[in-house]
This record gives structure tokens, sequence and C-alpha cells, in this order.
């Protein structure tokens, strides 16, 4: 799948949380919310912007975002993960990659060096209207785990 740029529709999804209940982007009606994709729950990266968004949400919340992660983990892993680490936000299993596929967050990407094929880091920022269609406002890819969040906190001009 391509990668989506700002100004496009944002595809929609819904998705099992943590607790298996779906979630979906049209549930952020009139809302902008954040979903970020990562690899996977556990690992260190992982672990290091989870806890970066998870520190940033009431500076975030008080500018209007949502914050959402999807990962192609099951969602009884991404369970542990959320537990593990205290996060306060949904975490959603994507594990057949439909969503990652639409929002071009699955494919090839260098990893040491090398070409691989799998999760793409990428952000996304996306206004989602009264009637639950979403569109970009950013669409950020190959993103690093460590600094990711001050960084788009800089962006946002939410910085301290």
């Amino acid at each position: 799948m391509p990668q989506l740029n700002p100004g496009d529709t944002a595809p929609s999804f819904e998705l099992p949380d943590t607790d298996l209940k779906p979630v979906s982007l049209a549930a952020y009606a009139g809302r902008r919310v954040i979903v970020y994709f990562f690899p996977a729950a556990l690992t260190p990266g992982c672990t290091i912007e989870a806890v970066d968004f998870n520190a940033a949400l009431d500076k975030l919340a008080a500018a209007g975002f949502d914050v959402v992660g999807i990962s192609p983990d099951e969602p009884t892993k991404l369970a542990t993960f959320k537990a593990k680490e205290n996060l306060s936000f949904p975490l959603l299993g994507d594990p057949d990659r439909a969503v990652l596929d639409a929002y071009g967050a699955f494919g090839s990407k260098k990893l040491y060096g090398k070409v691989v094929t799998g999760v793409i880091r990428s952000t996304f920022i996306i206004d989602v209207d009264a009637d639950g269609v979403g569109h970009l406002a950013a669409a950020q890819y190959n993103v690093r785990a460590t600094g990711h969040v001050a960084k788009l906190l800089r962006e946002l001009g939410l910085a301290a």
C-alpha cells in the first residue's frame, strides 16, 4: 500500500482493544486523534515510545488530542504490555495487518542496514469530523522510537 499524505482521507478502522472491545476511528468524531503504529509490544523501542506518549497524555489532551497505538500483536499481549507499563491510552491489535496496510505502515524498511519487511513505525494526526470521517493533518513514516514524542510535541507547539 502506498504511503498516505496530509489531506488524505484517513482509512476507517475498527479493531479490538486490550479488553477485546471494538474501537473505531469513527468513535473519535469531532476530535483530533494521534494514531501511531508500532512493531511489537514489550520490546525496548516500542516501550520507550509508548511510555513517552503516556507521559505526554495530559499535555496532548489539554490541546484536544487523543492517542491510540496499533500493532500487529494480539490484544492479550497488548493487555500485558499496557498493564506492565501502566499505559492510559487504547492499544489496538491488528494481527491480520489490514489497518497497518491501509495506512502504509507495513512494508519494506531498513533495519540495521538490511531491507526487511515489517511494521514501519509511523504516526498520523487525524482530524475526525462530526460524521466520523478522518482527514490526515500529518503523516510521519520511519519515525524513531526515542525522542519521537518530544519532537511531535515541538511540532504541535506543545513543548515545555
